[in-house]
């Protein structure tokens, strides 16, 4: 094989594939191929729910998109981290607006975390199906509450005291819970099905953080689709104006660790996300490269390097044992820095460039920035000191 920089291989070098994850990719592939390209992707951003439901439909008929990394008690295929990381990859690849985020990666682990036998036979074979799509809605930063780029337990994120954030209170009958305040910028908030929030409930003497579930057709919830940098990540501002909604689980649950473990797992998966469309924008570029001069050709070898290093922290900490360490988060600093760096050397190239701009540049308006990512995983890891919680 050429492996010259004017001919980066067409396959990663730095992820050996089982059968079946190369069977995933494949099928992957060839249907985003034909159905998610540039033109369908902008006709699906420009819909109601902002991206294409029959083909979300397809997805989790076929490749069982939707419930990939679900148990098989609940429909779904009971596949692990590395295959929803390669699945990912292939959205990313793609650009694809689609609900995985929202409802695969960050909503349906918190349910079958924390749900109650109840709740996760009534909700998790409903996602796996591809039936119900999710939204996370916290009140303040979405890379503090999942304990990405701080501590979580510190401070009261979710709305302390008697004001501010989304708090939640008993309702006055003694029969479920009521919400008020609003989140801004939640992922796929105007179009999902379900709503998992993060309020704070307890005021000063028992002050907590619970999750509640929230059906979109709960009255008092107002959700207002807002513009997005990125436009293949539908955002929302949520209101909750005396919103019944329903305790997830039950009492006392580990809220706060659910949710720094769910997003050390999302780390990784936005990472995968950010190398495929890295890895895509780069053959792009060296497919209109041409006769240009020997310097660019040298450029792009150095990105492909850039992006196969971070293609392979991507994995190795997707097959980490259990929760892992902070590879997750460490991962997606180093995916977002290659995807911007691809981007940027790209866009002479080839016209799609400015959208893989936005994808990275939302990322880390959400997610990070990189280095609060690497700032964070060094506090926990120790490195510089004691570790931290």
């Amino acid at each position: 094989m050429d492996t010259s920089p004017s001919a980066p291989p067409a396959e990663p070098l730095t992820v050996p594939l089982t059968q079946e994850q190369q069977e995933i990719r494949r099928t992957l592939r060839e249907l985003l191929a034909e159905r998610a390209g540039p033109p369908a992707n902008r006709a699906a951003t420009a819909t109601p729910e902002g991206y294409d439901t029959a083909l979300w439909a397809h997805l989790s008929a076929t490749p069982g998109l939707a419930g990939l990394a679900l148990p098989e008690e609940y429909g779904g295929a009971g596949r692990g981290p590395a295959e929803l990381a390669l699945a990912c990859e292939e959205t990313g690849r793609a650009l694809a607006p689609t609900p995985l985020l929202a409802t695969t990666v960050l909503a349906a682990p918190l349910l079958a975390a924390l749900g109650t036998p109840a709740q996760r036979a009534e909700l998790l074979p409903r996602i796996a199906a591809g039936g119900l799509t999710c939204a996370l809605a916290v009140p303040t930063a979405l890379a503090l509450a999942l304990g990405l780029t701080g501590d979580n337990t510190a401070g009261d994120w979710s709305g302390g005291g008697r004001a501010g954030g989304i708090q939640a209170a008993r309702a006055t009958d003694g029969g479920g819970w009521r919400l008020y305040g609003e989140a801004a910028q939640v992922i796929d908030g105007h179009s999902a099905g379900l709503l998992l929030v993060a309020a704070h409930a307890g005021g000063f003497a028992r002050s907590r953080t619970l999750l509640f579930l929230v059906p979109a057709d709960a009255p008092g919830l107002v959700r207002t689709r807002e513009p997005a940098l990125d436009v293949t990540r539908t955002r929302a501002t949520v209101q909750f104006r005396d919103t019944e909604a329903e305790l997830l689980g039950e009492e006392p649950a580990d809220v706060l660790g659910a949710l720094a473990a769910t997003g050390r797992a999302a780390a990784v998966m936005l990472a995968a996300e950010a190398v495929g469309a890295a890895g895509a924008a780069l053959d792009r570029a060296v497919g209109h490269l041409g006769p240009r001069a020997h310097a660019a050709r040298h450029r792009l070898a150095d990105l492909y390097v850039q992006v196969e290093a971070a293609r392979a922290l991507t994995y190795c900490a997707a097959r980490e044992p259990g929760p892992g360490p902070d590879g997750g988060p460490l991962a997606l600093a180093h995916a977002l820095e290659a995807l911007r760096a691809t981007a940027d050397e790209s866009h002479a190239w080839e016209g799609e460039a400015h959208l893989c701009f936005r994808r990275a540049a939302s990322d880390e308006l959400l997610f990070g920035p990189a280095r609060r990512l690497r700032a964070r995983a060094a506090e926990r890891t120790g490195i510089f000191g004691e570790e931290a919680a």
